[in-house]
């Protein structure tokens, strides 16, 4: 009796063992997979193209490229941007402008962050050869709901300018932006983005109003109006620029993002 006894003892302990292992690996299966739907991608991508072409008795056409992309490494987030936009009618080009944009801003708290800009822009038919413009300062999220996202910049700054007569302007600046976003509804987002550099010699301010539809999956058409204005620009010039209103498709695209799962084992994943 005192045998079996033991048996039954040794048998429950070994059935309580197994269930523990298998509590345990449970738990360990489902904080893994809770780690790896909170970890964000470490990039993400966005390339728009648009053409607008017209003809009959007049030919127009027109061309918008962009392509940005974000790398963000918790508290840092780092921004490239590229932009070229060109217009031509039957005869002549009419509008040609390239931008370059590199962007560096730190988390201090949940809506506040200190960055640091750096833009390279040369508009052919400008009177300029090219501006350069630096600045840093502070920016601030003063509006987040599920729906609507607003943040404001300020910060000081230099800008560079070559004419095309040869001439060469340096000066300070202050730097002022603004950036909303309006989620429309699951797939169509309204933005608006707004900077203005308040120059010693001139001021420079742009502004992008865009509706953005998801078509199918990442793809997604895009009606955007540019507009820019620069006081005391050099004779011949306009101060006010409008582009034309442009429509063409947009994509975005998650890199690969790299973590660390159980084991130590390390694991990339399309997002």
């Amino acid at each position: 009796m005192g045998i079996a006894m033991m048996r039954k003892l040794i048998f429950k302990g070994q059935r309580a063992e197994m269930s523990g292992a298998h509590v345990a690996l449970v738990m360990l299966t489902g904080l893994t997979a809770g780690v790896e739907a909170a970890a964000p991608p470490d990039w993400t991508g966005e390339g728009e193209l648009g053409v607008v072409g017209t003809s009959g008795n007049t030919e127009n056409r027109s061309i918008n490229a962009k392509a940005k992309g974000v790398y963000t490494s918790d508290p840092w987030r780092h921004t490239a941007l590229f932009e070229a936009y060109n217009n031509a009618d039957a005869i002549r080009t009419t509008a040609e402008r390239y931008l370059l944009s590199a962007k560096s801003d730190r988390k201090t708290s949940d809506f506040n962050y200190f960055f640091g800009l750096v833009t390279y822009e040369s508009d052919r038919f400008s009177g300029y050869d090219y501006h350069v413009s630096e600045s840093v300062g502070f920016g601030r999220r003063i509006i987040e709901t599920p729906k609507l996202t607003l943040d404001l910049e300020v910060g000081p700054g230099g800008r560079q300018s070559k004419r095309n007569d040869g001439q060469s302007e340096n000066e300070m600046m202050i730097r002022l932006a603004g950036d909303l976003k309006w989620k429309l509804s699951d797939s169509a987002e309204f933005s608006e983005t707004v900077s203005t550099e308040i120059g010693e010699d001139s001021t420079v301010t742009k502004s992008v109003t865009a509706l953005k539809a998801r078509i199918v999956g990442a793809l997604a058409m895009k009606l955007a109006c540019a507009v820019r204005n620069v006081t005391d620009g050099p004779a011949g010039t306009r101060d006010l620029t409008v582009d034309d209103v442009d429509l063409g498709a947009a994509a975005r695209v998650e890199g690969l993002h790299e973590r660390r799962v159980g084991g130590g084992e390390l694991r990339a994943e399309r997002r």
